[in-house]
C-alpha cells in the first residue's frame, strides 16, 4: 500500500525551529511535557526498548502516561527484547504496542527464497521496519525516538525537534543531547528495566541476524550490520 506523505507549511517549519531553540537546553523531562501538551494524543512514541527508550517510558510513565507507544516487531527481535516490553509493563503500566509487518518471517523467508537479510539487508528493513513505521505515523502528527548526537555521524545533527521528511511528521528527540554515561546512570540510580544482553556486550540490540556484541574499542554501533558499512535501518538516517 503506498502512503502520500504530508509535507510541512512554512508557518508549522517555523514554529519548529522557535521549539527546537527553546527546547536546547531543557531537560528531556520538560522536551516530554512539551511534546504531550502540543499535540496530546496526536503524539506517538516508537522504541527498540534501547537503554534510551527505557529511560523514555520511565518519564512517561508519570508526565504523559496516555501516550501510545508503539516497537516494531520484525519477527526477527531477540527473546530478551520482547521479555523486556513485559517487564516495562509490569513496572510501569505502559503496554507498549508491537506493530507487525504484513507476512510473517516465514511468509517473507518463502518469498524471497530463504532469509533477505543475508543477501539485501536495505531490503529486509524497508519492508519489515519502514514500511511498518510509515503505516502507523499516517494516524499521529509527532513521534518521539530514543537517539542520542553522539551515536553516530547520522544523528550527529539531529534536532530536539524538527520536521521528519521521511515520514512526513514532527520528529521529537527528548535524548539528543545525552550522553551514553547519562543514560546508564540514570538507569542504575532508579533501577530502570533494560535488556539483560547489553550486560553481555550488545551496546546497540536490533534484529538477531544483524546484531553482534562489541569490544570495548569499538564503536558504539558496530555491531549492527556487521561487515558492511550500513549503520542504519532508515528510520533515523539523515534527511536528503
Amino acid at each position: 500500500m503506498e502512503i502520500e506523505l504530508r509535507g510541512a507549511s512554512h508557518e508549522v517549519l517555523e514554529e519548529l525551529a522557535v521549539a527546537n531553540r527553546l527546547l536546547e537546553a531543557s531537560s528531556p523531562q520538560e522536551i516530554i511535557h512539551w511534546a504531550a501538551e502540543r499535540y496530546g494524543q496526536r503524539l506517538t512514541m516508537a522504541t527498540a526498548f534501547g537503554p534510551e527508550g527505557c529511560v523514555i517510558l520511565h518519564w512517561l510513565a508519570s508526565v504523559a502516561p496516555t501516550t501510545h507507544v508503539f516497537n516494531l516487531e520484525t519477527g526477527y527481535q531477540f527473546k530478551e527484547t520482547l521479555e523486556l516490553r513485559d517487564r516495562i509493563a509490569q513496572r510501569y503500566g505502559l503496554e507498549v504496542v508491537l506493530e507487525h509487518p504484513e507476512t510473517t518471517v516465514e511468509e517473507y523467508e518463502q518469498l524471497h527464497g530463504g532469509p533477505l537479510y543475508r543477501t539485501d539487508s536495505n531490503r529486509c528493513c524497508g519492508d519489515r521496519k519502514i514500511a511498518v513505521i510509515r503505516r502507523v505515523l499516517v494516524r499521529f502528527d509527532a513521534w518521539m525516538s530514543g537517539i542520542r548526537r553522539d551515536q553516530s555521524t547520522d544523528r550527529a545533527t539531529a534536532p530536539i525537534v524538527g520536521w521528519d521528511h521521511r515520514f512526513g511528521v514532527v520528529k521529537i528527540s527528548p535524548l539528543a543531547t545525552w550522553t551514553k554515561a547519562m543514560v546508564w546512570e540514570l538507569i542504575v540510580r532508579e533501577n530502570i528495566p533494560y535488556n539483560p544482553l547489553h550486560d553481555q556486550g550488545y551496546v546497540s540490540i536490533g534484529c538477531w541476524p544483524c546484531t553482534r556484541s562489541v569490544t570495548v574499542d569499538e564503536d558504539e554501533r558496530a555491531g549492527r550490520w556487521s561487515g558492511t558499512a550500513k549503520t542504519e535501518c532508515g528510520l533515523h538516517s539523515s534527511d536528503h
